[in-house]
């Protein structure tokens, strides 16, 4: 055999080597999900997350051609279950339902981290923008903005306002509030949402921030008295009601949003899966329209803009987070 023979089938070997591991890993590839998936949402069920997560990920499941099981873990202002998430093999078997308090509020007041947002997680969509809404207890003797800042200046001390936790977006929302209208209230935290949300329904607190979908159907009911939505603008969902900045409170903005997270690492062949899953399921005219029910603005974004998102909001909210004085065990 000559050397230019030789060469040549070493080629011919290595070649066909290579081609059958990239045919190995594309199998292995076209094979994900074999396996339901595990989505956790680090909040209680029943709250905005929790109804995005089930929302969306009902939907996906489908897509897959798999089950997404919700995993409500809650507790620390989301943070156990993050790090769950963080610490879970990056097989795209776990992911996480991610939120502005996750990745842009607990790293500044966490007192022990134990995750960094950017380098522990693998970004995979930005699903939604969600507004938040100040809501009352039928009970509560005030309609608009002015009416409850009245009562609070004229009730230092006395009322108190539930939120989903400490250093939630919920409870700087509060915090919010109280700074820019100088008057006091007692806060309240919850392990999530639903809890708080429940107990303000039921009169045992008579103030909440909420996030829009979970309150919307108590506003709509007539459970809640809706205050004034916290976003810049108007809701379409609720276009007669006036936000906080409007009702007298210039410069009053809040909002969170919702996105999913895989742990580092993850294979970019799952991550594009689950991308575009995540993104198509945003398209279905069922789960738009659930979320336009509730304002929920759409987004449905690439990995990378995701991941640019998150060090923005970092950037944003940890001098507003510390600030606060807000810390989580």
């Amino acid at each position: 055999m000559s050397k230019s023979q030789d060469l040549t089938r070493r080629g011919f070997v290595a070649g066909a080597s290579a081609l059958g591991l990239a045919g190995g890993q594309a199998q292995a590839q076209a094979a994900f999900p074999s396996r339901p998936i595990t989505l956790i949402v680090p909040f209680a069920a029943g709250g905005s997350t929790d109804i995005v997560a089930r929302l969306v990920g009902q939907k996906m499941g489908e897509l897959l051609g798999q089950s997404i099981v919700i995993d409500n873990r809650a507790g620390a202002g989301g943070n156990i279950g993050s790090t769950a998430v963080a610490r879970a093999a990056p097989d795209g078997y776990t992911i996480l339902m991610g939120t502005i308090s996750t990745h842009a509020l607990n790293p500044a007041i966490l007192k022990t981290v134990t995750f960094d947002p950017v380098k522990d997680f693998t970004p995979i969509s930005l699903l939604a923008i969600v507004p938040n809404v100040m809501v009352v207890h039928p009970s509560f003797p005030a309609k608009t903005v002015q009416e409850v800042l009245k009562v609070l200046k004229d009730n230092p001390g006395k009322y108190s306002y539930a939120s989903s936790g400490v250093g939630t977006p919920l409870h700087l929302s509060g915090e919010l509030f109280k700074s820019i209208g100088g008057v006091s209230m007692n806060h309240v935290p919850y392990r999530g949402a639903g809890p708080a949300l429940n107990d303000v329904v039921s009169g045992a607190v008579p103030i909440m921030f909420d996030n829009l979908p979970s309150s919307a159907q108590f506003i709509r009911g007539g459970q809640l008295r809706a205050i004034g939505v916290t976003t810049k603008e108007r809701v379409s969902s609720f276009p007669d009601l006036p936000t906080i900045a409007e009702g007298g409170l210039v410069g009053y903005e809040t909002y969170t949003w919702n996105a999913l997270f895989g742990p580092a690492n993850m294979p970019r062949a799952v991550v594009d899966r689950l991308n575009a899953e995540a993104n198509k399921a945003l398209t279905d005219p069922h789960v738009k329209q659930r979320l336009n029910d509730v304002s929920a603005e759409i987004v449905g974004s690439t990995p990378e803009a995701l991941g640019e998102h998150v060090k923005i909001e970092v950037a944003k909210w940890f001098p507003i987070a510390k600030a606060s004085g807000a810390a989580i065990e």
